[in-house]
């Protein structure tokens, strides 16, 4: 890490506030929505988001790469030789967007030697801000003028709350799902799921479909230092990176990791 690392947070967080602006002004007006090759969608959010991200990280560590989803094009050959670079997602949760059910996030992560080191993660519609850094801990503030709490999971409850993905949850999830016993579902967009589970409002996100390196990387270092993890199905933490492809295997992400969920979803 660099050596004012509370500083370049601070600066990564102001530059989060500046890409929800963007959206923001998108969200409140018309828009077209395209679609992208994979099928997902884009909007004019997504890429007013993007430029700011991009130019404003270029700009505060200009020998640090940057690979957003919007321009995730970079070859494997370069990617290759890269051991810090900043992992951004303009927009999580494009298609909770378009619903304009107001839960979509911003995304920017540090990456250094395929771990999340650093991440913020914005909720526009509320100006929700988390922010972490290895070995520093969780910082939330619940609106733009709130008062900076630390957040922490919370122990397992007899009763768990599982976030779902709003979009995106499958019918074997479902069924692990239901090995768990009496549980609660809460559904919702984005990173958000992650952020609920590191304040102690929920106790796993299960994610069995695919997903890529900025939908998670921001979030997981996030929850990593509010007590959690984000695991793939062997148990190992999400690494970034690592290979050509920069989709995510299957993966859950928890609170209290005192409870062997997996195994309680796989009897």
């Amino acid at each position: 890490m660099v050596e004012d690392t509370q500083q370049l947070v601070e600066t990564v967080c102001e530059l989060a506030r500046h890409a929800g602006e963007a959206i923001m002004a998108v969200y409140a007006g018309e828009f077209a929505v395209e679609t992208k090759q994979d099928a997902s969608p884009l909007t004019q959010a997504d890429l007013a988001a993007h430029q700011v991200l991009v130019q404003g990280l270029q700009a505060l560590t200009p020998d640090w790469p940057v690979l957003s989803e919007e321009s995730a094009y970079i070859p494997w050959q370069q990617r290759a030789r890269w051991s810090r670079y900043w992992l951004v997602d303009p927009l999580d949760g494009t298609r909770e967007f378009v619903k304009r059910n107001d839960e979509f996030t911003v995304n920017v992560a540090l990456i250094e030697n395929s771990q999340s080191c650093l991440g913020v993660v914005l909720a526009p519609v509320t100006s929700e801000l988390a922010w972490a850094w290895k070995g520093a801990g969780c910082w939330y503030r619940a609106a733009a003028q709130a008062p900076t709490e630390r957040i922490r999971v919370r122990s397992a409850p007899p009763c768990p709350v599982v976030a779902s993905s709003r979009s995106h949850t499958g019918a074997e999830e479902r069924s692990m799902l239901d090995r768990l016993g009496q549980h609660e579902r809460i559904a919702l967009g984005s990173s958000l799921k992650f952020l609920r589970i590191g304040q102690g409002q929920a106790d796993l996100y299960l994610r069995l479909g695919p997903t890529s390196e900025w939908d998670t990387a921001a979030a997981q270092c996030v929850l990593e230092e509010a007590g959690g993890a984000v695991l793939d199905t062997q148990g190992h933490p999400l690494r970034y990176n690592t290979k050509e492809s920069l989709l995510n295997p299957s993966f859950i992400a928890v609170g209290d990791q005192s409870v062997d969920w997996l195994s309680r979803m796989q009897r």
